[in-house]
């Protein structure tokens, strides 16, 4: 029996509400009383699990509620040092969620790390998350909008429309909490248009968890709705944009995927073509502008005339 898994049958056995004697750890764990007593040693004082002997019961108890900082769980030092990682990331990600729920474990974590000899600051300088076109989002809405995608619980709250200016108030059952492009969306069941929506979590304002429960929906329904089109607007596919880049930008977008369901192919000239589906094309279409000379739109026809709208316009504004 490995030292990890020695260690968790020892609040297993103390998870029975009722005093456990030594010699039954020795039977159970078929250990000596030496190591039993390392064990003992190494719960207390390295896992801060409160296990106290109660003489008049004869045996050993958890203290309090029985409840230990981390329970059931032992980290190996790889482990910590893992966890801790994606710690940094999520404060980063976005500082300020769930940072009252995260602190307990936060300050036991880094009390773990440091019994190993590993800094919890030291590693917030060697992990960092660069941001670009990041939106700021309200520590309450996106608290509220993870809060009832996990307990299944519908959301109520005032959608601000950008694109209109308007506001208005949506009930929605909560499917998916995305994180896309540097900003948090919310794939949810809106109860107002009954349909499936993504809505921008920093456009969500006086976000209310309700306590009834969210309508369910199969994984499934919600890819074939939202994931089978490019970009964050949902939608089945309309049209296959086919998107020709020069040989020399063909060696950065090779490597990358802009869909799960895409095609290309490599020309003789070096010329690199992607194919993707796309429903909603205000987001492709930003996104081929980038790339300037660098890539010509093949097809379709419609797509091909609204880039080159854009480009003779942008042009236009640099004439004098």
């Amino acid at each position: 029996m490995s030292e990890s898994v020695r260690l968790y049958r020892y609040q297993t056995l103390l998870g029975t509400r009722r005093a456990v004697p030594t010699q039954e750890f020795l039977d159970e764990l078929e250990i000596s009383l030496a190591t039993f007593k390392r064990d003992i040693a190494k719960l207390r004082d390295q896992l801060g699990m409160p296990i106290v002997f109660d003489r008049e019961r004869g045996g050993y108890v958890l203290e309090g509620n029985g409840a230990s900082p981390l329970p059931g769980m032992w980290f190996t030092p790889q482990e910590l040092v893992a966890l801790a990682t994606i710690q940094q990331l999520l404060v980063q990600l976005q500082p300020g969620l769930l940072a009252d729920t995260l602190a307990p474990i936060k300050t036991r974590l880094a009390d773990l790390l440091k019994t190993h000899g590993l800094s919890d600051r030291e590693m917030a300088q060697r992990v960092r998350i660069v941001h670009a076109g990041k939106r700021n989002v309200l520590p309450q809405s996106l608290e509220a909008a993870a809060s009832a995608t996990m307990r299944r619980r519908r959301l109520h709250f005032v959608h601000f429309n950008r694109a209109s200016g308007e506001r208005v108030e949506r009930e929605v059952s909560p499917q998916r909490l995305v994180l896309y492009r540097d900003n948090w969306y919310l794939d949810a069941w809106c109860h107002l248009r009954h349909a499936l929506r993504s809505f921008a979590v920093d456009a969500v304002e006086e976000p209310r968890v309700l306590d009834d429960e969210a309508k369910d929906m199969a994984p499934e329904e919600i890819d074939a709705v939202v994931y089978h089109s490019y970009g964050i607007f949902a939608g089945k596919p309309q049209a296959w944009a086919r998107l020709r880049f020069t040989p020399e930008r063909a060696r950065w977008v090779a490597g990358e995927q802009w869909h799960p369901e895409q095609e290309s192919r490599t020309l003789e000239d070096g010329s690199y073509e992607l194919a993707i589906p796309y429903a909603d094309d205000r987001e492709l279409i930003g996104d081929i502008l980038r790339f300037g000379p660098d890539v010509q739109v093949i097809g379709p026809q419609a797509l091909r005339q609204k880039v080159q709208q854009k480009l003779l316009a942008a042009v236009g504004r640099y004439v004098d």
